[in-house]
């Protein structure tokens, strides 16, 4: 009997158990909130690409007059790197699980985003004074659409920031707000390189992103 017990005997079997065990509970599944994010990522990924497609098209056509170029943009994507940085910070200290490191990461993070956005408002103000504004040139409107679309997208950012910085205030343990705090950090580098993208777009000239263009094969 002993015989047949070792010749049926499955020792996989156990060790399998164990590790099912080890790894219930979904380890290797990703938290719902984070492929929410990712989803729409991927959904504003292709929003913006569509607008930068349209953007090159419509160029071709004869009424089309560049944007003229605003020294205030330069300093406005200054703070939005200064922002991101700054909610790298907070995500590496929520890592580290220094809660002090967090709260100034976050903070830094949302003053500079908020004064990113006062910049582009401001910066409608200028184009709108310049003797060269007409509403009626395409390029015009496609800053405005441009910024305003990226402006919104970091307004909704700035919702989930409040609610992470809240909690972190709130004496939250850090665990509690890591996961916000490093979804809130990817958001913001990516909001990040998409200004990046789309400013080089506005002011990198007619002959640059024809270039461009060529090389995707979509000219």
């Amino acid at each position: 009997m002993n015989l047949i017990r070792q010749l049926t005997e499955k020792p996989w079997v156990p060790a399998q158990a164990r590790i099912d065990d080890r790894h219930r509970g979904g380890t290797f599944r990703l938290p719902a909130k984070t492929v929410a994010l990712r989803t729409f990522l991927a959904v504003v990924t292709v929003l913006f690409t569509l607008l930068v497609l349209s953007y090159g098209t419509r160029m071709e056509f004869e009424d089309w007059r560049p944007t003229p170029p605003l020294r205030l943009l330069w300093l406005n994507t200054g703070l939005l790197v200064l922002s991101s940085l700054a909610m790298q910070w907070a995500e590496v200290s929520a890592r580290r699980g220094e809660i002090d490191g967090v709260r100034n990461g976050l903070l830094a993070g949302g003053a500079c985003a908020v004064a990113f956005l006062g910049g582009q408002i401001l910066a409608w103000r200028q184009l709108n004074m310049l003797a060269v504004f007409d509403v009626a040139n395409p390029a015009i409107a496609f800053f405005f659409l441009i910024t305003a679309l990226h402006g919104l997208h970091l307004l909704g950012g700035l919702v989930a920031w409040g609610r992470t910085t809240a909690k972190a205030w709130r004496g939250s343990d850090v665990a509690q707000v890591r996961l916000s705090v490093e979804l809130c950090t990817v958001y913001w580098h990516f909001l990040l390189l998409v200004w990046l993208v789309l400013f080089g777009l506005l002011f990198s000239g007619n002959d640059n992103l024809g270039v461009l263009l060529a090389l995707c094969g979509l000219r």
